[in-house]
């Protein structure tokens, strides 16, 4: 791990020649000796089959010792009467190769004995100088092939620094820089390609941390506004008591301690719907059961006889589903206390297998508004609350695998519609 790719490289490539070349060397050395006994063997019986071809043609015998004479080849012709022709005959053994014939024909060379010697020296002299050679050039081609990898390595291995420059340029914190390979079909271009591909998720990722990160610190800067207006009121209420002492009328205490509940009590539902949103945020715990529907739109009809007598609320349909009753009420509350408080005065909610749907004659939502109504802290123009509560509904309906959405009631109808949305029974959802 502590040797570089070039060098690992290099050093692996000349490994295997080292391997390699010493078992080719012997191989060509080894097919070189055999190659060459066999000749001298063929050289050698050659000659003399050529020497028992000029018997059979009745060749003299000198003109026959000097036609079968060749290079490397001693030739000695003993007659029958002992007369020796040729070199004079040497003992075979050691360096010395001979082959021995008995001519068949010819009028003055039938019977006699020719005698054919080869120095096999020369054979080991070729042999050693092929191993030099082989030795040299082996040598010669482990030197080229490290200095040739030592300047490849550096052409072969560029995108492999452009790509070690890009990741020290993106930890220096400049952003937006690629690869971008000319061809994504190679080794280097795929691993490039992955590389620009890391990148721009590392990026988006970056980019929705810090965007998140900038709606955190405006959602807890709009908290702490929205709690500073019933903290500064319970503490004008507390100051204004102490300073009246017993002296205060029981009107003004009744007054002063009205607005102590009033603020304390609108502390508490800020803070807890701020607690609620935590909680969906780290994932709501539901605990799943058969609720019917149409018996919590009821709940909400005889809820608002109580709080809000002047609005009528029509129900229509039924179903059960597979779901958090307590959730959905929380939901159903928060849309129907919506609607009240923008000025409706007339409520219809339609269940259905996979929702629920509440429509009002208010003013309805402006296309463009239909959205940011569900983000945190969002007060509409009737609103009168934190503006939480669609946000903790839709973030509830969202846990059960479903959504919230709004539209405006069809024409001529006036008014908005929330659509709580469901999975089918069939699909029941999981807890988060």
């Amino acid at each position: 791990m502590n040797l570089s790719l070039r060098v690992r490289v290099t050093l692996t490539a000349i490994a295997v020649l080292l391997v390699v070349l010493p078992i080719t060397g012997l191989t060509v050395k080894a097919v070189f000796d055999a190659q060459a006994e066999r000749s001298l063997d063929s050289l050698l019986t050659g000659r003399a089959q050529l020497a028992q071809q000029l018997a059979r043609q009745n060749v003299a015998p000198g003109n026959l010792v000097r036609r079968v004479d060749a290079d490397g080849v001693r030739v000695t012709l003993i007659l029958r009467n002992g007369r020796q022709l040729g070199a004079p005959p040497i003992d075979p053994g050691g360096t010395v190769r001979q082959v021995t014939a008995t001519l068949q024909a010819g009028q003055q060379t039938k019977g006699a004995q020719l005698l054919l010697s080869a120095d096999t020296g020369l054979l080991a002299d070729a042999s050693a100088r092929l191993r030099t050679v082989l030795l040299l050039s082996g040598a010669a081609a482990i030197l080229i092939t490290a200095l040739a990898l030592t300047i490849g390595m550096r052409f072969a291995l560029a995108p492999l620094d452009k790509m070690t420059a890009l990741a020290r340029s993106i930890a220096a914190g400049r952003r937006g820089e690629r690869l971008q390979p000319e061809r994504a079909d190679t080794e280097l271009g795929r691993t490039a390609t992955a590389f620009d591909e890391m990148l721009d998720a590392l990026e988006g990722a970056e980019g929705a941390a810090r965007r998140s990160e900038d709606r955190m610190r405006e959602f807890v800067a709009d908290a702490a506004h929205e709690l500073r207006t019933p903290v500064a009121g319970l503490q004008t209420a507390a100051e204004t008591l102490i300073q009246l002492g017993p002296g205060a009328s029981a009107a003004q205490r009744e007054e002063l301690e009205l607005l102590l509940v009033r603020e304390s009590r609108r502390a508490g539902t800020l803070v807890s719907d701020l607690l609620e949103l935590s909680r969906i945020d780290a994932g709501l715990q539901l605990q799943l059961a058969p609720v019917d529907l149409r018996q919590l739109a009821e709940a909400q009809a005889a809820r608002l006889r109580l709080v809000a007598p002047d609005v009528s609320v029509e129900i229509h349909g039924s179903a059960t589903v597979t779901a958090d009753g307590d959730r959905l009420t929380q939901v159903l509350t928060n849309l129907v206390d919506n609607a009240r408080q923008a000025g409706a005065h007339t409520l219809r909610i339609t269940v259905t297998p996979t929702g629920v749907r509440v429509e009002d004659d208010g003013p309805g939502v402006p296309p463009p508004a239909r959205e940011r109504i569900f983000d945190r802290l969002v007060h509409g123009p009737h609103s009168k609350g934190a503006g939480l509560g669609l946000a903790i509904a839709r973030g509830v309906a969202r846990a059960h695998g479903g959504d919230l959405t709004v539209t405006n009631r069809p024409s001529p109808h006036p008014g908005a519609a929330f659509h709580l949305h469901l999975p089918p029974p069939t699909n029941p959802p999981h807890p988060t």
